[in-house]
């Protein structure tokens, strides 16, 4: 299944979930990950690899972390080809003044939110979903 492309329909069929967890993201600079880490997303960048793991992890095994933040997953399965779709997540979001780091996957696209603006931003994002008006960039 490659996933939906129109962006009115991925607006209104977004289903954003909110975790409960908190989330940190961490750098290695020597590119390995400690092995009692298990990290909902890496990327490995020149300057190291980083994880984004759930802050308990970094905490128990003593990892400096930065940027905590609740996890939003848009549940509608988006298509890794879709036009604009998180640009206009990111504008209504930015139009908030809420800060967005977002990461595309497989299936979904998925919203790291600082802790206190999570509730806000779960809000905007349920409001957009039951919009008839499709968002304007």
């Amino acid at each position: 299944m490659s996933g939906e492309k129109d962006q009115v329909r991925l607006q209104q069929m977004m289903a954003p979930d909110l975790r409960p967890e908190t989330y940190v993201y961490c750098t290695f600079q020597d590119h390995c990950l400690p092995v009692d880490l298990s990290p909902i997303c890496t990327f490995r960048e020149s300057e190291g690899l980083t994880a984004i793991v759930e802050r308990s992890q970094a905490v128990q095994a003593k990892v400096p972390y930065i940027f905590e933040a609740k996890l939003i997953t848009l549940t509608v399965h988006s298509s890794l080809e879709a036009i604009g779709f998180l640009a206009m997540i990111s504008s209504a979001l930015a139009k908030a003044g809420i800060p967005c780091n977002a990461v595309a996957a497989f299936h979904h696209d998925h919203l790291f939110i600082p802790v206190n603006r999570a509730d806000d931003a779960f809000s905007l994002l349920e409001a957009l979903s039951q919009s008839s008006a499709p968002a304007v960039i």
